[in-house]
């Protein structure tokens, strides 16, 4: 007997993306974690979904940029297709609703109204926060050590094995921010160009540190505030979902 073909999906009407933020102790969701919640949380919410063809339909979201697993973010995206067409603001609502505190949506735009590319295309950049318990005079001179290295290697391991890259190269600004952050801790404010291999801001704290031994105080707190399109005369991440 043969086999039917799967069903298939009428294509999407509708694409909206989405600003979400990681905060607390939801910072460490990892995206698995995170994927299934939010899957959960447009069930919940009945979200008109569109969903892909074949043997096991699942929901069309497309995720991009995910911060790595412990990292606070304001600023992660990704975009849903949509059976039906619905209002932005309706939706921005509904998700935030369904979700834990926590993983808060920021903002719900309808993809027809940006730019054309992928969301991914313009997620080029991001800026973080990084508070440590760091001494401020050694870490300025760490800083201005590791910005005048042509290079700086380092070594993370990942699903292929130990890998060695220059983390330097993707360091767009790095500087010990003026405005601080709480009591007692220093602050680091770094801009990252995204590459390949991804370099992530510990790849720079593991980088700093092998130049100069810099004690950071403990574990270091990382936030995203910025993800978007870099301005190379600026070095300002610009907002992916500007209309």
């Amino acid at each position: 007997m043969s086999r039917q073909p799967p069903e298939q999906q009428a294509p999407p009407v509708q694409r909206l993306r989405v600003r979400y933020a990681k905060r607390g102790r939801l910072r460490f969701t990892s995206h698995r974690d995170f994927s299934r919640a939010f899957e959960r949380a447009v069930f919940r919410a009945q979200v008109p979904m569109a969903y892909s063809s074949g043997f096991n339909p699942h929901p069309r979201i497309s995720y991009a940029g995910a911060a790595p697993t412990g990292s606070a973010s304001e600023a992660e995206y990704l975009e849903i297709a949509l059976a039906q067409v619905v209002d932005a603001a309706t939706i921005h609502a509904l998700l935030d609703e369904s979700l834990p505190d926590g993983l808060d949506v920021l903002e719900v735009v309808d993809a027809a109204d940006l730019e054309k590319g992928g969301l991914a295309d313009r997620l080029v950049a991001s800026r973080w926060l990084i508070d440590t318990g760091a001494d401020e005079t050694l870490a300025r001179s760490a800083v201005a050590d590791f910005l005048a290295a042509e290079s700086v290697t380092v070594e993370r391991m990942t699903k292929k094995g130990l890998r060695e890259f220059d983390c330097r190269a993707a360091v767009v600004s790095l500087v010990v921010a003026d405005d601080g952050a709480a009591q007692g801790r220093l602050r680091l404010d770094l801009v990252l160009r995204h590459s390949v291999p991804s370099v992530r801001p510990d790849d720079v704290l593991t980088g700093i540190r092998s130049l100069s031994a810099l004690d950071l105080g403990g574990p270091p707190l990382l936030t995203r505030v910025e993800q978007g399109p870099l301005d190379e005369a600026t070095g300002v991440v610009g907002d992916p979902l500007a209309r």
